[in-house]
């Protein structure tokens, strides 16, 4: 099966924290979760993509790029965006597209915005998702707590649906690259 790892905005300064801005939520263990999965998608030759937001560290310098702590692998592949959605205006899509992916593993922040908005869009973009559950994180906001986003994206986006395609939400120590979609369909 043809499948990529998308790490989105997992960059330097959203996830320490940027100006009044907290740190993400249990940022240690996300880091170690993202590295783990980037070392088995490594492991087993799935492409690792990275999705940086513009608007973090003005897009510049150390806070913009993608977290110190991660094991980047030489041959990743990183798009730029504006919006919160990755597939808006980046290319992304047309860069799954020419591989023939139909299975993404997504990661990274923040849980409420770009990480649902990605997952919602790959389903109705034709592709099945694998959210890592403990591989996204976001700050808490006045309603909720970060803990209880996670949780209520985490319970809402596993089994979400468009007709054909299919959003689970799996840990980082399972298998992620092997999907199981299909129970889904029948």
């Amino acid at each position: 099966m043809n499948q990529v790892l998308i790490v989105i905005d997992a960059q330097q300064a959203l996830i320490e924290g940027m100006g009044e801005q907290q740190a993400v939520y249990n940022k240690e263990q996300l880091l170690q979760n993202i590295n783990l999965v980037i070392a088995t998608a490594q492991t087993l030759d799935v492409p690792v993509i990275f999705v940086r937001d513009l608007d973090v560290a003005a897009g510049v310098g150390a806070g913009f790029e993608v977290h110190e702590a991660l094991s980047i692998p030489a041959d990743s592949v990183y798009f730029n965006k504006k919006a919160t959605n990755a597939f808006y205006g980046t290319g992304l899509l047309e860069h799954l597209q020419q591989l023939k992916i139909q299975h993404l593993v997504i990661m990274g922040c923040a849980t409420q915005h770009c990480i649902d908005s990605a997952v919602r869009t790959a389903t109705i973009s034709g592709f099945d998702v694998t959210l890592v559950g403990d591989g996204h994180s976001t700050t808490d906001h006045e309603l909720l707590s970060a803990e209880q986003i996670i949780a209520h994206h985490n319970k809402t986006l596993h089994g979400h649906y468009n007709v054909d395609h299919f959003a689970i939400v799996r840990k980082a120590a399972e298998d992620v690259f092997t999907p199981t979609h299909d129970h889904y369909r029948d």
